[in-house]
């Protein structure tokens, strides 16, 4: 556990690999991530879910799915455990389980006490994504939508963002421009990449306030 902390694990390949077949209860597939550049693996709408927010809020520099085997021992026996993610962000490395809470069964407790072990003994951070708030996530993937690169041939970006150094609402600021379907584009691609910001503790709607955050720092 200890050479785990000098292993360039994000650099690594998933120990278990994706599989798609008919009639499987979950849906794996490939989440493209604007911070590593590239398409990470997910076995389920939930990791997928992850790995978007991560994206958006959390710094991100590499994540790894799948990064590792652990085997333990329990009362009842040894057992094995592949947590979901390793993710490598600028604030510190986190190592990642992604289970709905109302699916958590007591087995799994145990896999996360020892996966929680394993990240102690490396310096990491452990933690289990067990449920969003719905609101939250919705915006996340409103943003997401607008993540990529996005020209400005109107020049529609600086004036946006100089109109919301006096604070308005997402519906209002796009009606400041000329093409307001196009600028709310922009202010999509904003708010993901954090020129702008709005307060994710409400649905994100036309009425939200969207700031400045330049400004709220003086």
């Amino acid at each position: 556990m200890r050479d785990l902390a000098h292993t360039s694990m994000a650099a690594g390949t998933p120990v278990r690999w994706f599989s798609w077949r008919r009639a499987q209860r979950h849906r794996p597939g490939l989440q493209f991530l604007v911070s590593t550049g590239r398409h990470h693996g997910t076995e389920s709408l939930e990791e997928a879910r992850l790995l978007l927010t991560l994206d958006f809020a959390a710094d991100l520099v590499d994540v790894l799915s799948q990064p590792m085997r652990l085997r333990f021992d329990t009362a009842a026996g040894r057992r094995g455990h592949i947590p979901d993610f390793l993710a490598v962000t600028r604030t510190g490395i986190w190592l990642i389980d992604v289970r709905p809470q109302a699916l958590i069964a007591p087995e799994d407790l145990e896999a996360f006490a020892a996966a929680a072990e394993v990240a102690l003994a490396c310096g990491w951070h452990y933690t289990v994504a067990a449920g969003w708030r719905e609101h939250a996530a919705a915006a996340v993937d409103v943003f997401s939508s607008q993540r990529r690169s996005l020209s400005d041939p109107l020049g529609l970006r600086p004036a946006l963002v100089a109109a919301a150094h006096d604070g308005g609402t997402f519906g209002q600021l796009a009606d400041t421009t000329r093409f307001p379907p196009l600028a709310r584009a922009q202010l999509l691609h904003l708010l993901w990449h954090r020129r702008l910001g709005s307060d994710l503790s409400r649905p994100f709607g036309d009425r939200s306030l969207v700031i400045n955050p330049v400004r709220e720092k003086r």
